[in-house]
């Protein structure tokens, strides 16, 4: 580009930046730097300076399109709005105020970042970090106005040749939806579409590929097998090849095991849930499964993942005389799976739970093994809706151990709405909990319950966890959740603001796994193991047992794939 060019594009820029400033709404721009104040306040778990500024940024072109809608609904009903002078007097000091506050929030934010990491054990930020934030925050404001801007003179281009047909009023209307529509369209069509398949495909190779070095298992070799190795994910042979053995259970307890039995369906084993659940199921009576006196039916996260530090210690609970058997649905994140398909883990637990049940149904009640569901996360809101009323009446499974379970659990949300009136949200307490318990990292209520009934379920659950505390509700109503009993993870200046805090905890969502163990969506071997006893009631195991398993899983840190 000639030099001459180029100097007369940057003397342009001051000119653009400034025609643009100065076009923007004074009470927009106020509304959107009180909505860039409350998003700096703590919600659920610390955020870095990217998200925070993507956030904080997004935030104020909410508050600017509220302030902007307020003015325009005004001017649309003709109602007589302050001009001259006093407008220019009034948006001045407006701007002024809300220019304090924003300094004010920025230099307090730090404290309220700190307030959180403090909370969950991990390292404070530096000096640079509201630097940082308003930075971004700049930049993804500025986008993002731009955007809207773009869209709305293209609207009202429309809306100027629909008006050659209809009335003003009406054409502003029309031209308005006509972009929204044709927009909506082509985003979903070209730019959502194109990027989801582009990550399907990407971690669909992820799940495909399993660490170097790792040979097949013999049992894995033999021509009896009816699950083929090469089609299953890397996570369900991290989960059949990284389970304690008969070996490492007697070493550690000093009593006689057996060898646990591991079944797990690949995403490319069958052509559907009920040919992938149906070969599992044959694979389980091939290996013995059901002559062993536990058997658990884990729906695994939206990757295929199934946690260690879940599944591995059940096994020395019970001495190894368990059987556990899975079957992947998906290779996404469970926060995207949940976005695309929710109904997906729902479906393909409902399948696998059928085929194991009509096969269990089948064996004398005396000597066939007592059956117990586990779901972590999106697996939770699969397994929690595999069985039905009926099922449960006439032929009873044993219980449940549910954790992490996501804000779109359908059971979940039922029992903690009908919780006893003075229990908190965050670990609620359903009647005399002597069917349905919750606990944190914390434990169970301290003030105890009724004795188990037949059937046992446990809630493992954190108070910082946004995958399970989100609520589209929250946009417009307080959650129970944030009152003054609240949880020890949950900041004390967390703070309920309309749109803002649901914008917060939603920005969390994707962050829920990037906070130390024992907080937000991480859960350690000690919590695990707690629900694990208090559910399948292992025979002969003692508090002292208790307290050697937990040590032994007491560095046990893995970040789910």
């Amino acid at each position: 580009m000639p030099p001459s060019r180029t100097h007369q594009l940057l003397d342009m820029m001051p000119q653009t930046l400034s025609r643009f400033l100065t076009s923007l709404s004074v009470t927009g721009v106020v509304v959107g730097m009180v909505f860039f104040c409350f998003s700096l306040t703590p919600s659920l778990l610390p955020r870095i300076p990217t998200i925070q500024g993507a956030l904080s940024g997004v935030s104020f072109v909410c508050g600017y399109g509220l302030g902007f809608l307020i003015v325009s609904i005004l001017t649309f009903l003709e109602i007589p709005l302050i001009k001259g002078a006093w407008k220019v007097r009034l948006g001045f000091a407006a701007l002024s105020v809300a220019s304090v506050m924003s300094i004010l929030t920025l230099n307090r934010m730090s404290v309220w970042q700190n307030s959180i990491r403090t909370l969950m054990e991990m390292e404070l930020v530096d000096s640079a970090y509201p630097f940082q934030v308003l930075g971004v925050a700049i930049v993804s404001a500025t986008l993002l106005l731009l955007i809207v801007r773009g869209l709305r003179r293209l609207s009202l281009r429309v809306s100027a040749w629909v008006n050659k047909f209809l009335p003003q009023r009406l054409s502003l209307g029309m031209g308005a939806l006509c972009v929204a529509l044709v927009v909506g369209a082509l985003v979903d069509g070209l730019v959502v579409r194109n990027i989801l398949s582009a990550m399907d495909e990407a971690f669909a190779e992820m799940d495909m590929v399993f660490d170097d070095g790792v040979d097949v298992p013999a049992e894995f070799s033999d021509a009896a097998m009816l699950i083929d190795w090469d089609d299953i994910g890397r996570n369900g042979k991290r989960f059949l090849t990284n389970g304690p053995n008969r070996e490492d259970i007697e070493h550690l307890t000093g009593r006689p095991a057996q060898q646990p039995v591991r079944v797990y369906a690949g995403f490319n084993t069958g052509a559907d849930f009920e040919e992938r659940a149906a070969l599992a199921v044959s694979d389980l009576v091939r290996a013995g499964g059901f002559e062993r006196s536990v058997l658990i039916i884990a729906t695994p996260t939206g990757t295929g993942w199934l946690d260690p530090a879940a599944i591995q210690p059940v096994a020395y609970l019970h001495q190894g005389d368990l059987s556990i058997v899975s079957m992947q649905y998906s290779y996404l994140p469970s926060w995207l799976t949940l976005l695309i398909d929710p109904d997906r883990p729902k479906a393909a637990a409902r399948a696998l739970f059928l085929a194991v049940y009509n096969h269990w149904t089948t064996l004398p009640e005396d000597t066939r093994p007592q059956i117990y569901l586990f779901g972590l996360s999106l697996g939770a809101l699969g397994s929690e809706n595999s069985t039905d009323l009926i099922e449960l009446i006439s032929d009873p499974i044993d219980g449940a151990v549910w954790v992490g379970p996501p804000f779109a659990s359908s059971t979940w949300a039922s029992v903690t709405k009908n919780r006893e009136a003075d229990s908190p949200q965050w670990r609620p307490r359903y009647r005399d909990g002597s069917v349905i318990r919750f606990m944190t990292q914390d434990g169970f209520d301290p003030g105890g319950f009724a004795e188990w009934e037949r059937i046992r379920v446990t809630y493992l659950q954190h108070p910082s966890d946004p995958m399970t505390f989100f609520s589209t509700g929250m946009a417009f109503r307080k959650p129970a959740w944030l009152g003054k009993d609240r949880g020890r993870d949950i900041s004390p200046h967390f703070r309920w603001v309309p749109i803002v805090s649901f914008l917060q905890v939603g920005f969390d969502i994707p962050m829920a796994t990037t906070v130390s163990q024992g907080y937000g969506h991480n859960f350690v071997a000690s919590e695990y193991i707690d629900a694990w006893i208090s559910v399948t009631q292992p025979k002969g195991w003692s508090e002292t047992d208790t307290e050697t398993l937990k040590k032994a899983f007491e560095n046990f840190t893995v970040s789910p794939l």
